[in-house]
């Protein structure tokens, strides 16, 4: 597969304005690339009370699969859904139902943004309510959104270890 038409981030419709207001891609469901999900388990019971679905800008796995860091540009869009669970000839299954809203990231290696309080070490961040896309609801990633991710700062703020796509075919675990 060429990935070299992929990987040119400049030539993509932006996903942040001169201010750096980001927003949800329109068109992500169709042309990024598919990271992976996470169940949130319910409080009580069984089952999940939320779903997370996570898709990648173009060439954003091959760069990382090529060198351990998501490249400069790469948007990541997570989709919350609140989940239904219920009994399937399956068992106790849980599935997305209503949408919740996104958080978008967008990856910042070059101090884009310095003076706006949603971008900082070394990423844009936004979460956006369903009926909102193209208003964050977020005012400081600091306070608003970081906090979440202070478990994978070591992996740049991601929880990369449950991306199937950036690990290598071979192995368990993520490439770094």
């Amino acid at each position: 597969m060429d990935t070299t038409a992929s990987r040119d981030l400049s030539k993509r419709k932006a996903v942040a304005d001169d201010a750096g207001n980001l927003h949800v891609p329109d068109t992500y469901r169709t042309t990024y690339e598919l990271l992976g999900s996470w169940a949130v388990a319910a409080d009580q019971g069984q089952g999940s009370k939320q779903l997370h679905v996570v898709y990648a800008s173009p060439g954003t796995i091959a760069a990382y699969r090529t060198d351990g860091r998501f490249p400069d540009g790469a948007v990541l869009v997570k989709e919350v859904f609140k989940a239904a669970t219920g009994q399937m000839t399956t068992g106790t299954v849980s599935h997305a139902e209503t949408l919740k809203g996104w958080f978008v990231m967008m990856k910042d290696s070059k101090g884009r943004h310095a003076g706006n309080k949603l971008w900082g070490d070394g990423w844009g961040w936004s979460w956006f309510d369903a009926d909102s896309p193209s208003k964050t609801t977020s005012t400081d990633y600091k306070t608003d959104c970081q906090s979440c991710h202070v478990p994978a700062r070591a992996s740049d703020w991601i929880y990369v270890g449950g991306y199937p796509p950036l690990r290598d075919s071979k192995s368990t675990h993520a490439t770094k």
